[in-house]
């Protein structure tokens, strides 16, 4: 077993639920009330750092898991390493021996997404 799994940081991730709108249309969107807590460890994927004050920064990682994390999809939220952020892929299962078998989800930085703000809001 790797050192990364072994001495993974904790991550929370937020389920998807799905809710009504105010027009009447059912979407989905972060649930505050179920939340999973697991470790990860972290690949940088990419990012745009904004050269002016008033441009968009963009943090994209690839986190690792390796449990399943049920009701995790494209609509979820995740609190990482004292930042919020948004799952921009959803959970890939990566199967191999039992020694190497984990899920990989792409995480994007929400701006702004310190992690004193980290309940999502729901309509």
């Amino acid at each position: 077993m790797s050192r990364q799994r072994r001495h993974g940081r904790p991550i929370r991730f937020w389920q998807m639920r799905e809710v009504t709108d105010r027009r009447g249309n059912k979407v989905l969107a972060a649930d505050p009330d179920s939340v999973i807590e697991t470790t990860a460890w972290g690949i940088p994927q990419r990012s745009s750092i904004a050269s002016m004050a008033g441009q968009q920064q963009i943090n994209v990682i690839r986190v690792g898991v390796t449990r399943d994390l049920p009701g995790v999809g494209s609509f979820s939220r995740a609190e990482w390493d004292g930042s919020v952020w948004d799952v921009a892929a959803p959970p890939a299962y990566h199967h191999g021996t039992r020694h190497v078998r984990h899920w990989s989800i792409d995480l994007r930085e929400r701006p702004g997404g310190a992690a004193k703000d980290a309940l999502p809001e729901v309509p």
